[in-house]
């Protein structure tokens, strides 16, 4: 029994590093959201805060940007065989966002501020479901604040860098197989809120003609560190309260990964725009993490489990025509990789390849003011796993998402 608490302990966490990894939707901005999120070889406005520091500088103007999604997503789960045991999830809706501003000093230099949400999520899958032991609920969010400035060496070439200043948090809560003399079962909470972190985020933009723009960005992996978080038992019967200490509390590191993309955007013609980018993101960083309780858990004052993430490629590709002066429509595709492998599936992050479908429009209500709306549906490929390797629930996972999402961009 302490070898199983201590498995289930050190799992929910691992679990939650992994939502905000394997389970990664980028929403950063809604006229790129509507183009398959490409944008690396593009200029994209305020939003080349995000996408490439670089092109920054070559936007030619100063303006803010606020958008935001609301997240829809469901997840479907099957024991394994004929057991006939299903359970679906019932998450709240989530609402990632993004705010840029972008000052152009002179021709030349451009400084600008981008508050965005990479990571983040909820997943609901209640308190009665088979795999209640490895999951009920989860709620994990990262918020990314970027200072950033670019600088034009040639009207065709620029660079730009940007310091992210990352805060985040984790909630999670699970059932433990033990029950009070009521016959309630035992529950577990994780809640911790991570130290302050940096990284940075820098691109390269290069314009070779008219038609063909080319970029190469950069951004950093990021450790989060949790220190002091609290682990909370509620239901534990007296004769387990030994293996369940009151008042012990966690520290932990949370890494998320690097990305370097390259992207290419190609005008075959004044109204269509054309674009694609490749991102090679660096999994690899989940080889294990370790946890070190206060006061001894089931027994043992760590927990350490292998994650053995892989690194992983996103494919995008979208495209943007302008139907008149003020009007643009847009559509995009993708394909993401899964950096989880075999045996190391959970309910948390029921991981497998992703493929993305968007469309999106943009309006100019003026010279200084338009609207980006977008709408993305993400289909992950139906996936069995063992879960053998990772403390999760073996069975059958389905995803999907629908994400809407609006866009306000001022110029001044």
């Amino acid at each position: 029994m302490k070898s199983k608490i201590l498995a289930l302990l050190g799992s929910a966490l691992i679990s939650g590093t992994a939502l905000a990894g394997g389970y990664q939707v980028n929403l950063a901005s809604q006229r790129q959201i509507g183009m398959g999120h490409t944008g690396t070889g593009l200029l994209t406005g305020t939003s080349s805060i995000f996408f490439n520091p670089g092109a920054m500088s070559h936007i030619g103007y100063s303006g803010v940007t606020i958008g935001g999604s609301a997240l829809v997503s469901k997840i479907a789960y099957s024991a394994p065989e004929s057991s006939g045991v299903t359970a679906r999830t019932d998450n709240p809706l989530g609402t990632p966002f993004q705010v840029y501003g972008v000052y152009q000093v002179n021709e030349k230099f451009s400084a600008g501020l981008g508050v965005y949400t990479p990571f983040g999520s909820t997943v609901e899958w209640g308190n009665e479901w088979s795999g209640r032991y490895g999951l009920n609920q989860l709620k994990l969010q990262a918020i990314y604040v970027q200072p950033t400035v670019s600088y034009a060496i040639t009207d065709k070439l620029g660079i730009g860098v940007g310091l992210s200043y990352v805060i985040g948090s984790v909630n999670l809560q699970r059932s433990v197989p033990v029950q009070s003399q009521d016959g309630t079962e035992g529950g577990l909470e994780l809640d911790g809120s991570a130290e302050s972190a940096f990284g940075f985020n820098a691109g390269i933009y290069f314009q070779p003609t008219e038609k063909l723009s080319i970029g190469v960005n950069y951004r950093s992996k990021v450790d989060l560190k949790v220190e002091g978080g609290d682990v909370m038992f509620s239901n534990i019967p007296a004769a387990a309260r030994g293996n369940f200490p009151e008042g012990t509390t966690f520290n932990a590191e949370l890494p998320m990964p690097s990305t370097l993309s390259v992207g290419i955007g190609f005008k075959p013609t004044e109204r269509l725009t054309l674009a694609a980018d490749v991102s090679h993101v660096g999994w690899d960083a989940y080889e294990k993490l370790r946890f070190d309780f206060s006061k001894p858990v089931a027994g043992s004052p760590t927990s350490e489990a292998a994650r053995n993430y892989e690194n992983a490629f996103i494919y995008r590709i979208g495209g943007e025509y302008m139907v008149s002066d003020a009007l643009a429509l847009r559509a995009g595709a993708y394909l993401d990789k899964t950096p989880v492998q075999d045996g190391y599936l959970t309910p948390e992050t029921p991981d497998s390849d992703s493929r993305g479908l968007s469309a999106g429009i943009g309006y100019s209500v003026s010279e200084n003011f338009s609207i980006d709306a977008s709408f993305l549906y993400i289909n992950k490929k139906e996936r069995t796993d063992a879960a053998n390797l990772s403390n999760g629930v073996p069975g059958t996972f389905k995803s999907v998402a629908y994400i809407p999402g609006i866009g306000l961009n001022f110029k001044f």
